[in-house]
């Protein structure tokens, strides 16, 4: 019989983060989760099983505090889905040294710092870490000047996890840089083309498609690859 499977799923108290948590906990998985406001995780909490802890991804002590809770814990998979938009004028020009502060800290440098704490923990050539970005982050993709700073987060998130992956000895996980497409959540908005849990199903598919195989790979969540 084979054993549970382990997973971490960082931001989950609404989105996409809350999806795969349902996805995850229907496909048998044993799963973690994290909020930053448990007054703001009833969603999360009505799913049965779940193990609940709170993190603000900014913030270093919280990551010390969250690695001593989880010492000991094997995961099969680290999917570290935090992330926001930025500031609404998505302009250079207009942005203040706090909005770029915080966009880059929260988008490109707290996931990387976040998976360079737990990545001893995560099972060896099976196991997976995935990061949530976007096909804007694609230096190639000259979609989406509205959300320039944002796209130029996630490119930056993609490089570091890039420089991440050189940095690992093996055996290593499988890295993956994942696009949920345009999913109607606070984010995507209501215009969106997809609803949370078929882009959920198909991102789990890609993460059980991808274990084992090694290597980083930046796909979206029908398994296309996206150039870099």
């Amino acid at each position: 019989m084979t054993s549970t499977r382990t997973a971490l799923i960082i931001g989950a108290s609404r989105g996409l983060g809350l999806g795969l948590v349902k996805q995850l906990h229907a496909d048998g998985w044993q799963v973690i989760a994290t909020v930053r406001d448990q007054q703001r995780a009833e969603a999360l909490q009505a799913v049965p099983g779940v193990r609940i802890e709170t993190l603000d991804i900014d913030d270093g002590a919280a990551l010390e505090t969250l690695a001593g809770r989880l010492q000991g814990v094997v995961f099969d998979l680290v999917l570290i889905n935090a992330g926001i938009l930025g500031p609404a004028h998505q302009s250079t020009g207009a942005a203040t040294s706090a909005e770029l502060g915080q966009l880059f800290m929260t988008n490109a440098v707290a996931p990387i710092r976040l998976a360079e704490r737990l990545i001893e923990q995560i099972r060896p050539a099976s196991g997976v870490l995935a990061f949530m970005s976007s096909v804007l982050g694609s230096v190639a993709n000259p979609e989406g000047a509205e959300l320039a700073l944002y796209k130029a987060s996630k490119a930056a998130l993609n490089s570091l996890t890039n420089s991440l992956v050189c940095s690992l000895a093996e055996p290593r996980p499988t890295v993956l840089s994942l696009h949920p497409g345009w999913v109607k959540t606070e984010m995507g908005g209501a215009g969106a083309s997809l609803d949370i849990a078929t882009s959920c199903l198909g991102l789990v598919t890609q993460i059980e498609r991808h274990a084992g195989r090694g290597g980083h790979h930046f796909v979206d969540y029908q398994g296309q690859s996206i150039p870099w």
